[in-house]
């Protein structure tokens, strides 16, 4: 069957390459376009969609960093097979700044992916296309002054100060970022009100949450393997929480408070809001 695309919002004020993006996207999780499929050409959804190459181009990019769709050197560009995978966490972290009241839970290593999925709304808030009221985060991450299951030397699975330091030196550069770049708004009286808290714990994070404004829940385990990193200016062969291949299972709430997202959603709050209040510990990012 050859796919067709539904028509385009007329009124929809969002960039060409988001429409393309979510029109694409819509047709894979509805199974439109089945896993394994290819999509049309660059030059036929050109056509279909009336928008120039470089529009459809980053649309695809989009849809490849959300995890679904796969691009081929030579053959294209197909659905991933695995589209129980679920979509990435971007456009949820995007549509949250749509509430009036925006509040985000994390739990994880570093901050990072959160770091760079924040930058877009952020962006929109500052040219006035998002208008949240209040935004609250909480950040929750490994003290890296006490000893770590990970990371930890290669040769001989030992503690490495050098190690820990990097690592919180990493945690520190992407969190402050995260404080200030929202602070920032409520200087520019984008947002009336903001608030950004770090808290440590002592325990290893051996895996990343999310809890997007108490209805969605992004959950997903750090995968221990090898890597080298400079770390005071050596090379350092070690076992690494690898963030960058962390699959995310996503569940939220609806309707039903028996159902496996709603209790998904309401024990991952339950979980973090338990360390947050009991054996975590403030952190101050200038200290």
């Amino acid at each position: 069957m050859t796919f067709a695309p539904d028509p385009l919002d007329p009124d929809d004020d969002r960039p060409p390459y988001e429409q393309v993006a979510s029109s694409l996207g819509a047709a894979i999780r509805t199974k439109r376009l089945a896993p394994g499929e290819k999509l049309p050409s660059h030059k036929t959804l050109t056509e279909m969609y009336g928008f120039a190459r470089a529009t459809i181009q980053r649309a695809l990019r989009d849809l490849e960093d959300e995890g679904l769709v796969v691009s081929r050197k030579g053959s294209g560009v197909f659905v991933r097979n695995r589209t129980e995978r679920p979509a990435g966490l971007r456009p949820y972290i995007e549509q949250a700044f749509s509430s009036k009241d925006v509040t985000i839970d994390f739990a994880g290593f570093s901050s990072e992916t959160l770091h760079g999925a924040l930058q877009e709304p952020m962006d929109k808030i500052r040219v006035g296309r998002l208008t949240p009221s209040s935004i609250t985060v909480r950040i929750l991450v490994p003290d890296m002054s006490v000893t770590q299951a990970a990371p930890v030397r290669r040769e001989d699975g030992a503690d490495d100060v050098r190690l820990r330091n990097r690592m919180h030196d990493i945690m520190v550069g992407y969190t402050r970022s995260i404080r200030d770049s929202i602070a920032e708004l409520q200087h520019l009286g984008l947002v009336a009100e903001t608030r950004v808290e770090v808290r440590v714990h002592s325990g290893t994070q051996f895996f990343k949450l999310y809890v997007i404004n108490n209805e969605d829940a992004f959950f997903g385990y750090y995968p221990i393997k090898p890597n080298k990193v400079v770390a005071q200016g050596e090379a350092i062969e070690i076992y690494d929480l690898v963030g960058n291949a962390t699959v995310l299972f996503h569940h939220s709430v609806n309707d039903s408070e028996s159902s496996s997202g709603t209790q998904q959603v309401q024990q991952a709050r339950m979980w973090f809001d338990s360390v947050w209040d009991t054996i975590a510990r403030d952190f101050d990012l200038d200290g």
